[in-house]
């Protein structure tokens, strides 16, 4: 599954649409009803909290609304029934986390565990809803334009610097979760920096999914053209959940390695052996 380096992922073919049935159609409006209720509630004072209150008396450190995203992630995980595991010690030191990306679930499974700022690409700011969530949530958005690389730079230094915990995912694409993509290296030059270098950690993480039982083994990866609420309903709808894991591997200091691409392709290999046997 996994291709060598510089080669381009041979993308499966998506599967059919989930049929859902009438019992699981009742299933997503219920846990959607107890969802969205916490959501929006959260997400304004998520807010409000962060406007009036950290910027005023903690500019970049948002000390108190992070633990409302932990919160709303693990009702999401408990609501619809997805047993979550974690696995190993979360870093305590000054860093980045880098995470292989298989759905849009890997955002509820990280945040679940840990107070943490995702990295995103600038057109999701856009996205009618998720837009807005990832910007309430301090996601750190970055455009894919040479020309702002220096102020990116900037942005960045000034996130960790100020002990925010980054998270980006390397693959640079979703999957099916069946095995981890070659890591881009672009992102890994920010941490190279006069300002970083000697004071910043990463953290490699390994997100597995095991879907429900007697499902499709890639139930909940998400990939291709694959549409955002179709997926969202097959996982309310469905009767029996899988579980989720995360593994958090021992960070690595980022001036232990000469340069960006050593450095992505040591926390690729650990990624990549927290996969199960036929994943990697």
């Amino acid at each position: 599954m996994t291709p060598p380096s510089g080669r381009q992922w041979e993308m499966p073919p998506e599967p059919p649409p989930a049929k859902i049935s009438p019992m699981g159609w009742l299933r997503a409006g219920v846990r959607a009803a107890v969802l969205i209720p916490v959501i929006v509630i959260c997400l304004l004072l998520m807010v409000l909290g962060n406007t009036l209150f950290e910027r005023v008396f903690f500019k970049q450190s948002r000390p108190l609304t992070p633990y409302l995203t932990v919160f709303v992630c693990r009702m999401f995980l408990w609501v619809t029934g997805m047993r979550y595991a974690r696995r190993g010690r979360r870093m305590d030191r000054r860093g980045a986390v880098v995470a292989n990306h298989s759905s849009w679930l890997d955002i509820f499974a990280l945040n679940a565990g840990k107070r943490i700022y995702f990295v995103s690409k600038a057109e999701v700011r856009g996205w009618p809803g998720i837009g807005w969530l990832a910007w309430a949530t301090g996601t750190v958005f970055i455009a894919r334009d040479p020309r702002a690389a220096r102020l990116q730079q900037a942005v960045f230094e000034d996130r960790l610097l100020a002990g925010h915990k980054l998270l980006f995912f390397p693959e640079g694409t979703s999957t099916d979760g069946m095995g981890v993509l070659p890591f881009k290296t672009t992102l890994f030059q920010a941490f190279f920096s006069d300002e970083l270098r000697h004071e910043m950690h990463i953290q490699p993480c390994t997100v597995v999914y095991h879907a429900p039982e007697g499902e499709d083994e890639r139930f909940y990866g998400w990939w291709g053209e694959m549409g955002f609420g179709p997926h969202l309903i097959k996982v309310l709808a469905a009767r029996r959940q899988g579980r989720v894991e995360v593994i958090y591997h021992a960070p690595v200091r980022v001036d232990a390695f000469p340069n960006r691409k050593s450095l992505a392709a040591h926390v690729e290999e650990v990624v990549r052996s927290g996969m199960p046997p036929g994943r990697q």
